[in-house]
Order: C-alpha cells, then structure tokens, then sequence
C-alpha cells in the first residue's frame, strides 16, 4: 500500500508529547516498535487507538505494512518524522483484545502490539458504575447555545457534533460563527496572537461528545476556511498544547452526569493558542471522586489525541476540586498531566479537607450543645485552629459531603444527604428509606473503600481516635487543663451517619490502607515528583464568615512532596495576585507562561537524565515563591520563600494558620488517617495536672493518645501508579 509523506512542519504540534507505552529504550536499526499514542494500549476505549510504527534505520519505511486482527490498516498510517516512523489511526477494533502487526513487506522484521480495547462508557479502572444515574445531556448548553437533546442510552451518550464559535470585537463575548457567517464572515472577529506569535482570527471550533458517561467538550482556534484539523494537520491557530480545566465543588457530586464542564471557551487560554478540554465529570461539584475523574481524564485525552493529534504537553489546571483533580492524577496516572497550575487548592478530599471538616463539625456541636458557655470565641477559634471564629460553622456546614441522612429541621451545621437534583430528593437514604442512595464521599468512591459488614454502607477512612483536641492551646498557657479534659471527654465522634455519638469514631482498617496506599490521600511520591506545580490563591482566612480555603493547606501539599521526595523544589507558592490574563488582572496569564517556559525545557532537555532531576534543573531561574504586597498604593512582588511559620514579608501579610488536627498534634502533612497510639506521659505536656485530673485524661484516652510520629496505623505503603479497580486486570489496586 501506498504511503502519504509528511513534512517534519506539519508535524510540529504533535511531536515531544512522549508516549505512555514508549519504554524509552533505543530502537535497533534493523527492528520495528508499535507505540500506542492516545493511550496505554490496555486501556484503549471506543474502537480506536492512534499508534506510531517507529523503523529501525536500516529498514525502508515504506515498505511497511500494518495488519489489526488480520486486516491490512496500511492505508490509515502516513509517513512522519522524516521517515523514520508511520501514524495511523486504527478504528474497527473489537472489545477485548486485538492483534496490531506491523511487517516488512518482503518478509524481513516484525512486531505486534496487544490492544485491549473497552467500551467508550467505561469504566477501564474505576470499578462497577455508580446506580442510579441521572443524564443531563438535555440540561447542558453547547458553545453554540444549542442543547444536546436527549440521550441516545442509559450511558447518557450524543452523537459527537463540532461548532465554530468567535470572539466579538463588539462586546467581547464568545457568539455562533456558523449564523454569523451565513450571509459571510462577520466584520467583528476579534484577532489572537499566540504564544509562539502568530497572529490568527479568533474562531474557536469546539467539539462535544461524551465519553464514560461524561460529556467532553475540546476547542481551539481554527478558521473553519482552513483545512480540518486531524492528527496529521494541525490548525495554525494551535500552538500544538493543552490545557485540562476543571470545576470545584465536592458537594451534590453523585449519581449524576453533571450539566457544565471546566469550562473550555477561556478567552485567556485560547488567545495564547492553547487547546482546551474539560469533561462534566471533572467538576467535582458534579463528580466527588478523584479516581473517576481521573479516568475521565484518560479517556478524554484519548478522544483529543485522536482527533488532533498528541500535544506537545498538557497543563491540568483548576481551583478548589480542580486541584484535588490536578494533584491526584498527576500522581497516580503520570503522563496524562505534564505540568499542573492549581488555585485555592487542597492534597485531596480525603484527607486535609474532610478530616478538617469533620472536626469543624464535631467542634461546632460541642460548642453550641454541649457546653455552649464554656469557650470564649477567642478560645473556640485557637482549638480550631483557623484564621476566623466563623470558620468553624462553615466548615461544620462543609461536612454534608460525608453525611448521609437529610433533615428539614436540621440546621445548616448540622445537613447532610446534598443531592442538588429534584429527581433525587425521593431516593435518598433514611430512616424510613434504608436502601436509599447514601449522598457521601464514601459511598460515592465505595469502589476504593468496599463496604463495611457491620453497617452494609462503605466503609470510611476517618478516625478520630486518641487525637487529643486543643493540645497546643493547652500547652500555650490559652485553656486550662479542665477545660482540655472537657473538650476531650465530651466532644465525641460519629456514628455512621455521621450523627453525634459520646465515643470517638474508628476507621476501617482496609478503608484507611486503601486510601493511602492508592492515592486517595496523596502521596506525593508518584508522578508528582517529577511533575511542575504552580500553586497560587488569593487569601481567605480572615474572611469573616469563614472559609475552607485556607493557605495551610498548600504547605501540606508540600510537606507531602519532601516527605516523598526528600525535597519540593518543584513546587512553587503564589498568593495575593490579581489573576487573570489582562492589563488590569495579569498575573494569571504570567503563570501560564512561566509554565509552558518550564515545560518546553523539560521537552527539549537531556532526556537521558531521570525526569525527577530534570523537573528541577528546567525550572525558570526567576519562578520561585512569591506574594504581592498590596497594602502601598502601589502593589510590590515580593519573592521569598513562603513558610506555615509566618516569618518574613509575605508570611506578615498572609500569614497561615492551622487546622484542628494539626493544633492536637498532627504533622503538617495531614496523611494521617488512624494514629499510632502511645502511652500518656507527663513531659508530653506544658502544664501541670492535678492527679485527680490526670486519672481523668486516663479514663479519656485509656489506649493512649496518638504518637504522630510514628505514621498511619494502617498503611502499608504506597502501591504505585496507574492502578486499576477494575475492569482491566492491569495493576489491580490491591
């Protein structure tokens, strides 16, 4: 069969990006290799899969011949990379395995490539899918302002449609090019230059489908007039990167396909040439559950492999959910984020954000029912830990995520079972419904955790056993030693609805290790460590109706990555700035640039040097931590390390304050889901007990109180990366 030639130009765009099945060894000169570009070749969804046939340089490339299952592709495959490998996009492949062979015509070398391809609504390696499940394909408005109209399936599927929208120069906003276009182009497309200086007509084409039962949308700038982008042709309004957006949220995000994605019509992003791509499932306000927002991630990149080709990189971005999505999939399927930018960020949600949470519920009920008059608001707010009394309910508030029962007498400190549909309202779990749908993290990632024999309801990773709540306010002299036995005697734990019980609550061994050990609470040891992180926010923690994104929580995430990785040097801080891509709000943009600067040295550095030193040696001289000081007339960067301690410029202006847990003890980390338990000791303590009060703390904590320096009670040890749940038997978590 004949083959097509490509220009290296044409390329361009596509090549650098690395591929998840490329051992990286060098090829012989006399053999072929099958790479699998779109995705690891086990987890090939939808019936296609975009390869590359690397050739030995003593073969003739053309005289390759590519078979799947038997039947000659030859035809799908060009000629790249000044000859020395083919592309192809092989479709038709059947569920299961199939056989790709490629071949010298005349009967010299060969190789084969085993492909396992599964269905395009998933799952590949989350688990059975969640029931019920509502579509919203219906709900959701297209670029071009259409509706998806209803699904074709009980996966929620649509047919794939592409729209042109451009930006206006009339009112800077986003409007159909097909209409406009009707009677000829419109005299008000506004102008793009990108990254790489090219200046092109700001019409952006998007493209929406769904896939694992998520609705994808991907756009990039392309003049409809111009050839059509595929993964031999790149749009020249694409600077050949991408960008993964996200949506936050956690709470109402089950049983429900979600109506909006990450949002891909960025005027920012795409003015500067990047494509962007987001999914319904990665709004965590839609989805609270990083591993399937991760495997939405694998497939949507597929999807846009396929269509455009591989990117040179791809940036994973997001706020709040955004950036346990950015964080965790980074580390525990390296390669499908090259590079993350995350805002008002968090390690994850199962660690940092519900056990801080949870205390902040359990704080909240002692300090308004159990001893409403015992605590001043000063001394409320020290044991929490948080810049801002008022934290305390709102975070209380926060806890519905984790809890199951929903009462219209509750108050809002005290609600759970947030199901944000109409349609779910009747099919709730309680009392009088008790094979209702349980509203929860937990049950919503049952998959991870499986189910706990004593309840039949998932079984959960929190514990609060032996933390001994307001110890370093105790030991700084801001309560007594009665009112710390008070608190500790009476504050309680959860059952699990997560009602208020006299004893504290206890994690499931199995839920804990498993949360841990597979990336649930991030590790940080992963793919992170090789991975560029730009964390930046603006400051919240003296809000006075309180706020959960509090900057402490970025230092976890960085404590996380030293404790790894022996170092964070590929972490960086900024806090303060005006984040946008404009005149007015530009520090936003500059981040973007900063990372594609980091990035393109890593692509085009040494790659025989190990990635984990490269992420640090292709760092810009000039990205370190910094804030902006705004309390002049004039706003000053002021670049120095940023500290949990509050010392220098930046830790004065934003300084950062604690969390419940951490005030009992717990390592900056925040990794601890059941601590290891050590015998009371005296000089553990600053203050001094009467005995009759030291005979109290020992009936309080009669096991002991946790020894956090000794680690988790139930971890065995990070298992790796790109695990799987199920269906594919490829590195079955354990």
């Amino acid at each position: 069969m004949a083959l097509v030639v490509l220009s290296t130009s044409t390329l361009a765009a596509c090549s650098g990006g690395g591929s998840p099945d490329d051992g990286g060894s060098a090829l012989a000169a006399s053999d072929l290799r099958i790479v699998s570009l779109s995705t690891r070749a086990h987890l090939v969804t939808g019936g296609d899969v975009l390869l590359r046939v690397e050739v030995g340089s003593d073969l003739d490339p053309s005289q390759v011949e590519v078979t799947s299952n038997g039947d000659d592709v030859t035809e799908s495959f060009r000629l790249v990379a000044q000859g020395a490998a083919l592309t192809g996009l092989v479709q038709g492949l059947r569920d299961g395995d199939n056989e790709i062979e490629a071949r010298i015509s005349d009967g010299g070398a060969s190789t084969k490539l085993q492909v396992v391809n599964h269905p395009i609504s998933g799952p590949i390696v989350s688990g059975p899918h969640q029931t019920p499940y509502l579509c919203q394909t219906e709900e959701f408005t297209t670029a071009g302002g259409a509706s998806l109209g209803a699904a074709l399936d009980v996966n929620c599927s649509v047919a794939t449609r592409v729209e042109y929208v451009y930006l206006s120069t009339l009112d800077q906003e986003f409007k159909s090019y097909s209409s406009a276009a009707s009677a000829g182009p419109p005299s008000d497309v506004a102008e793009a230059t990108t990254l790489d200086g090219s200046t092109v007509p700001f019409i952006v084409r998007v493209q929406t489908g769904t896939v694992n039962r998520a609705i994808y949308q991907s756009s990039m700038l392309h003049d409809p007039d111009d050839p059509e982008p595929d993964p031999w042709t790149g749009s020249r309004g694409w600077n050949g990167k991408l960008v993964y957006t996200h949506g936050g949220g956690c709470r109402n995000g089950w049983f429900r396909q979600g109506a909006s994605t990450g949002a891909v019509l960025q005027e920012g992003l795409l003015e500067m040439g990047f494509a962007v791509t987001s999914a319904s499932l990665n709004v965590f306000g839609q989805n609270c559950n990083d591993l399937l927002a991760s495997e939405t991630h694998i497939m949507v990149k597929e999807r846009f492999v396929e269509s455009y080709g591989e990117p040179v990189y791809t940036i994973g971005t997001g706020g709040s959910g955004g950036s346990y999505q950015s964080h965790q999939t980074a580390d525990n399927y390296p390669g499908v984020f090259d590079g993350i930018i995350v805002s008002s960020s968090f390690p994850d949600v199962t660690s940092a954000t519900i056990f801080t949470l949870a205390d902040a519920r359990l704080l909240h009920h002692y300090f308004t029912e159990v001893a409403p008059h015992e605590f001043s608001k000063d001394e409320q707010r020290r044991i929490s830990g948080f810049g801002s009394w008022g934290s305390i309910a709102n975070l209380s508030r926060g806890a519905a995520r984790i809890d199951a029962t929903y009462s219209k007498h509750a108050t809002p400190e005290a609600q759970g079972a947030e199901v944000g549909l109409p349609e779910l309202e009747p099919l709730r779990y309680s009392a009088s419904n008790p094979e209702g749908i349980r509203a929860t993290v937990y049950d919503h990632t049952v998959n991870v955790y499986g189910v706990d024999e004593s309840t039949g309801f998932a079984a959960r990773p929190l514990d609060n056993y032996g933390v001994q709540y307001g110890l370093e306010v105790l030991n700084h002299g801001k309560i007594t030693p009665a009112q710390f036995l008070a608190l500790n005697r009476d504050i309680g734990g959860f059952d699990a609805d997560l009602d208020h019980v006299p004893q504290r609550h206890r994690a499931h061994p199995d839920a804990a290790r498993r949360a841990l050990d597979t990336g649930r609470i991030l590790n940080g040891g992963g793919g992170l460590a090789s991975t560029p992180v730009i964390d930046y926010r603006s400051f919240t923690d003296h809000r006075e109706g309180g706020d959960i994104h509090m900057i402490v929580h970025q230092h976890s995430t960085r404590a996380r990555l030293a404790k790894a990785n022996g170092h964070a040097d590929n972490h960086v801080m900024n806090v303060g700035g005006r984040w946008g891509y404009t005149e007015e709000r530009p520090d936003l943009g500059g981040l973007f640039r900063s990372m594609d600067e980091w990035l393109m040295n890593l692509v085009e550095g040494d790659s025989s040097v190990l990635r984990s030193e490269r992420v640090v040696q292709a760092k810009p001289s000039d990205l370190v931590d910094n804030c902006w000081d705004t309390r002049g007339e004039e706003r000053v960067n002021v670049r120095e390390s940023l500290s949990p301690d509050g010392t220098g410029t930046c830790g004065e202006i934003y300084p950062a304050y604690s969390t419940a847990r951490l005030v009992a003890g717990a390592p900056l980390a925040n990794d601890i889901v059941s601590c290891q338990l050590e015998p009371l000791d005296p000089a553990d303590y600053e203050v001094s007990f009467t005995d009759e009060e030291w005979a109290e703390l020992e009936a309080i904590f009669p096991d002991g109180v946790c020894d956090w320096s000794r680690g988790d009670a139930h971890s065995e040890g990070y298992q790796g990366t790109w695990l799987s749940f199920g269906p594919s038997p490829v590195n079955r978590a354990r």
